[in-house]
């Protein structure tokens, strides 16, 4: 088959202007960048606000193999079967890291005939948005250190300074960096950009002046009198947001088979909270019928942090979970993997369906050993082939999905005293302690027997719980190799203790990041980088592009 960058150049785009006019999005709520991709200027909110919503689809996936399991081909060919159907929907989705484009695992684009395009500019720059983020993020950090070699007003400590200097790129150089020239020494490190704060905050503001609120909330670093110094405190808020001015805004663009995708926002799942902008996701909601919709990683973090962070600040809940399964990652993971993730997505109270990602060298008797599995848990087994057919090869999927929204609607018209809906359910409340919380992830979702705090996750826990980290949800940040916090154990973990390493709150995301085992947020390159077979001809052609 041909390759993904091959099959991307004989596709004939569409002008972007006919797939915002398609949507019913106006001129003057377009903001072209070139022929094919244009960013939606966010009046367009004020303009649909009173517009019912279609329905939501969360795409998640079991536990992966190193490279993914192909989460955004199913959610491409997927939106595209749903428009075959003459159903209009979109694909909402994150945007792709530079880090992994040039590392090991590539680009978030979709694969083969299930792509949005152009591929070239979403896996590289795009609109700009990472960049801009990595600009407002560095700003802040430069004004921190730069207020204290003019005088440290603030009397920071410069030994806990919490913001992190971030960049778009994979490099391990950057772990440890020691700053100097300041009139005084302090060791430092980078975060790669999809890690940062100033992301999250991206994706879950909905208006410049909450952007701008949530901004001014970042708690840069503790000072010398045990309180916090937040970028308020900076006065620089308001720079900081101009930056990202047309960041907030969605970026539209085309697949394979010019259906319209939203793009918008990146933030890793292993690390921060792995979904695309709200912004994004409630603006799709208002143009189409099925928006469809992805989290990172497996169900254990995308989802449930889509269901209890992401969907608790938008307001939204699924009609429904896809679970994508590959019989390499079953192999790799074990059966029981999959029952865990089936599990802990019912305790959401949604419908689930299984759809197996196909890949070439899958047999029969592979894809009916799953659905004889998925017996069990009365939960239906479609075949998606959006890499291969495209819309086509997604087309019983969607016939499925559509069959059990169309049942929900019709319950939710039945009179209210002979109802029998589920309503969707939070895993913890946030009136629970910060404790509570993490045990009732730790046990239900990652299923340890106990918790266990390093001594500085205990300290940075006493420090903040006055500073309102209690009504946060949690956003763990753990490997995305296993359902538990250590990558070696595999499968249906037996009993083990969860351990929780460090408290790193997000004042102005609201969410309070818990670290547990080894998980960087500066990954480094693999040995032989994808930078090595990416290439440009004379004529400005991109090649070597997966």
């Amino acid at each position: 088959m041909k390759t993904d960058i091959e099959i991307a150049k004989e596709i004939k785009l569409e002008n972007i202007k006919n797939i915002a006019y398609k949507l019913g999005i106006f001129d003057d709520e377009l903001e072209e960048y070139g022929k094919y991709k244009a960013k939606i200027d966010l009046s367009i909110l004020k303009r649909l606000e009173t517009k019912a919503n279609g329905h939501l689809v969360l795409v998640t996936a079991v536990t992966p193999t190193k490279k993914g399991e192909g989460k955004s081909t199913v959610t491409i060919g997927l939106t595209q079967a749903f428009n075959k159907l003459d159903i209009s929907s979109i694909a909402a989705l994150r945007e792709p890291s530079m880090g992994p484009v040039f590392g090991l695992k590539g680009g978030a684009a979709g694969g083969g005939y299930s792509q949005v395009l152009p591929m070239e500019d979403i896996n590289l720059h795009f609109t700009g948005d990472f960049h801009a983020i990595t600009a407002a993020t560095n700003l802040i950090s430069a004004c921190v250190d730069n207020h204290i070699y003019w005088g440290n007003e603030l009397n920071i400590d410069k030994e806990n300074i919490y913001i992190k200097r971030v960049i778009d790129t994979n490099d391990r150089a950057l772990r440890r960096i020691q700053l100097d020239g300041l009139k005084y020494e302090r060791s430092a490190s980078f975060q790669i950009t999809v890690a940062s704060e100033i992301m999250a905050i991206l994706c879950l503001a909905t208006s410049i002046k909450d952007l701008k609120n949530r901004i001014s909330k970042i708690v840069v670093a503790k000072n010398l009198d045990g309180g916090i110094v937040r970028v308020e405190d900076l006065k620089i808020q308001g720079a900081v947001s101009a930056i990202l001015k047309d960041a907030i805004k969605p970026n539209i663009v085309q697949t394979t088979e010019n259906t319209p995708a939203i793009i918008h926002g990146g933030p890793f799942a292993n690390i921060a909270h792995g979904c695309n902008s709200i912004i994004a996701t409630k603006l799709a909601l208002k143009l189409c019928d099925y928006t469809i919709t992805e989290a990172g990683f497996a169900a254990d973090l995308g989802a449930e942090k889509f269901f209890d962070i992401t969907c608790r600040k938008a307001g939204v809940t699924p009609d429904i979970a896809v679970l994508v399964v590959t019989t390499r990652a079953l192999k790799e993971n074990g059966m029981e993997n999959l029952g865990v993730h089936i599990e802990n997505l019912k305790k959401f109270n949604i419908p689930v369906v299984i759809a197996i990602n196909e890949f070439e060298g899958d047999t029969k008797e592979d894809f009916d050993n799953i659905r004889e599995y998925a017996k069990q848990y009365d939960v239906d087994v479609k075949i998606s082939q959006g890499f291969s057919k495209g819309g086509i090869g997604c087309v019983d999927l969607a016939n499925k999905i559509k069959e059990i929204c169309d049942k929900k609607d019709n319950e939710e018209h039945i009179e209210i005293e002979d109802k029998n809906v589920e309503n969707f359910n939070f895993l913890y409340d946030l009136d629970l302690t910060v404790e509570e919380k993490i045990e009732k992830l730790a046990k239900e979702i990652y299923r340890a027997k106990d918790v266990e705090y390093t001594n500085e996750a205990k300290e940075k826990l006493e420090f903040f719980k006055d500073k309102g980290i209690d009504k946060m949800p949690i956003c763990m940040s753990k490997t995305p190799l296993s359902i538990t916090d250590n990558p070696e154990i595999k499968g249906r973990p037996g009993e083990y203790t969860f351990k929780i390493s460090d408290i790193r709150p997000s004042f102005g995301a609201d969410f309070l990041v818990v670290m547990s085992g080894n998980v960087l947020d500066m990954p480094g390159l693999p040995k032989v980088p994808a930078a090595e077979n990416i290439d440009i001809t004379d004529e400005g052609e991109i090649i070597g592009l997966f």
